[in-house]
């Protein structure tokens, strides 16, 4: 690379990852820590900020950082967002350096989403004579939980930012390979829950009683129809019982019991029937065995979808640094799309393995490439100048 300092209106072509931005991405991913509880990733991500002469802002989190990187000219505020929690997962991986908290694994990869953006933020740090603006640095909490997102906006973590930029590790996609569109890119996420209540009985005197187990189970067969029958074949929506609870005892029939799962989906409409046929098959259901039924139905998560011209604008420059793949919508959820609720936003998958056999997002044995960290910590720098460029011609 050129090490000639560019003109304020030179952005780079490519910017080399140094040792120091692979080291600290194995130190995260030894330390892994679950959403809200990140505390000494949070400090440990202030101390690498301010190492690097990076100002802290002095908000209301527990957990996470927002940090701020003033350019010399004056200009809109950009957002770049990075999510720092893990998963209660066993490690099953066989990297060199698996985690260190037992139960605890960066199986998500965001350890790959901090390490990028520390490099990036680096990067920017010594390069301000090429920010017009400020370039905001978030580092947020509980993604994993889907309420990362809005407690830094209650933070005051967004406040003044005319965009944002996120990014997500995708190990279906080799690392060079950045994914960005138009195109809606993951979907929206429900968490619903049902609890069955009855008249349990021993087992041997099952007509003494109006057990659940039953009603459970025909809920659950059921509630499949609500895509097969009900949903247009060419509207994705998913709905998945993931968890089923009810008794602990051989010989008695419970008198409580329930199950848990997820919708997701694109339309607003399919979210909608998706509601209503659940609550049209548990009430129906739980009247035809003599029961009653507590519905939760909580639909936290709205699709994830770009702004158009942003996330156009930053596809036109992907070929300085990786090549660009269109965008496969994923069922996956993120709270990501919280934020466009404030601000325009951007989002972007990173290829982090692409080899045959990988695993994927969430497996103990996923294992995300280094190679990661140079299409990762490019994006981040990249999106950052033409972001602040691409708001003040459109000022």
């Amino acid at each position: 690379m050129n090490n000639t300092p560019a003109s304020p209106t030179q952005h780079p072509d490519v910017i080399p990852v140094d040792d120091e931005t692979v080291a600290i991405r194995w130190h995260l991913h030894e330390h892994p820590e679950l959403g809200f509880h990140e505390t000494t990733t949070t400090a440990y991500l202030t101390s690498l900020l301010k190492g690097h002469g990076i100002e802290i802002l002095d908000l209301p989190l527990e957990t996470g950082v927002v940090a701020q990187i003033t350019g010399t000219r004056p200009g809109p505020t950009v957002g770049l967002r990075a999510d720092i929690d893990a998963l209660p997962v066993e490690e099953d991986s066989g990297v060199a350096a698996p985690s260190l908290n037992h139960g605890v694994m960066h199986a998500c990869g965001h350890d790959l989403h901090m390490a990028s953006l520390l490099g990036a933020a680096f990067w920017l740090s010594q390069h301000r004579d090429l920010i017009a603006g400020t370039v905001r640095l978030i580092f947020q909490p509980a993604e994993e939980l889907g309420r990362g997102a809005v407690a830094v906006i209650k933070a005051g973590g967004v406040d003044g930012l005319d965009a944002l930029i996120g990014t997500h590790n995708n190990p279906a996609y080799e690392p060079g390979t950045v994914v960005i569109g138009p195109e809606p890119m993951m979907a929206g996420c429900v968490r619903f829950r049902v609890d069955l209540h009855a008249q349990g009985s021993h087992g041997a005197m099952p007509h003494l009683g109006t057990g659940p187990i039953e009603a459970l189970a025909s809920m659950v067969l059921s509630l499949q129809t609500i895509v097969s029958r009900s949903a247009s074949p060419f509207h994705p929506l998913v709905v998945s019982v993931t968890d089923v609870h009810g008794g602990d005892v051989w010989n008695v029939i419970p008198a409580e019991a329930g199950f848990q799962g997820t919708a997701r989906y694109f339309y607003a409409e399919d979210a909608q029937l998706a509601a209503r046929r659940f609550r049209q098959i548990v009430d129906s259901t739980a009247q035809a065995y003599g029961i009653t039924a507590d519905i939760t139905w909580d639909d936290f998560q709205d699709p994830l979808v770009s702004d158009a011209e942003l996330a156009g604008e930053l596809a036109s420059h992907v070929d300085r640094y990786a090549k660009l793949h269109a965008v496969e919508p994923t069922m996956i959820g993120e709270d990501f799309t919280e934020y466009g609720k404030h601000t325009r936003i951007a989002f972007a998958f990173i290829g982090s393995n692409g080899r045959p056999g990988y695993h994927n997002l969430h497996s103990p044995r996923f294992v995300g490439l280094d190679g990661e960290l140079a299409t990762g910590q490019n994006f981040y720098a990249h999106a950052a100048l033409e972001t602040l460029d691409f708001l003040r011609k459109q000022a």
